[in-house]
């Protein structure tokens, strides 16, 4: 573990260091620490060719439990997780790097929209016509669907949505992707 004071050192010294953040990368473009690299977990097994092979790897996530998860898989490298993860970062006052205006995760939006999705049709099943508990059972082989294929056409359509959108960020324009 190493805390953001112990980052912010390591960072202004001349160690090697690599920073890797292993959220989503829609959670990853909400708002990251300056200089970080996103490696979703579920990518780092298969990315370890992009890790440094001789620098100090920090992990960075949310919280840090997702970032302890990863100092396991890498274990035999040099790796220490931010303690408090992005949040303590923020917290401390110090920049975030955002490309996004999305404040949730897209995997977050579709479990949202799919269980509202069952909850209405449910309700209008037990109001309206018992038929109507097939949207239930669409919105349960659409889930089905996109986990053994890892296609997912709702997790498409939001992508597409105005709030995920990435913006592009202007350095002249001071604030313009970066915010506390």
């Amino acid at each position: 573990m190493t805390t953001v004071p112990d980052l912010q050192h390591l960072r202004a010294g001349s160690s090697k260091l690599q920073l890797v953040d292993v959220r989503s990368a829609g959670e990853f473009a909400s708002g990251h620490i300056p200089g970080a690299v996103n490696i979703p977990l579920d990518q780092l097994e298969t990315r370890v060719e992009d890790l440094s092979a001789d620098a100090l790897i920090v992990l960075v996530c949310q919280r840090g439990s997702r970032a302890g998860s990863a100092a396991t898989l890498l274990a035999g490298r040099k790796t220490a997780v931010l303690e408090g993860g992005t949040s303590a970062w923020a917290a401390a006052g110090l920049p975030l790097v955002q490309s996004s205006a999305a404040r949730w995760a897209l995997e977050r939006q579709v479990r949202f929209i799919a269980g509202l999705l069952v909850m209405i049709a449910i309700a209008l099943g037990l109001l309206v016509d018992w038929r109507l508990y097939l949207l239930a059972g669409l919105v349960g082989a659409g889930q089905v669907f996109a986990a053994l294929t890892d296609i997912c056409p709702m997790g498409s359509l939001l992508l597409r949505m105005p709030w995920n959108k990435t913006r592009s960020c202007d350095q002249r324009q001071p604030g313009a992707c970066c915010g506390t």
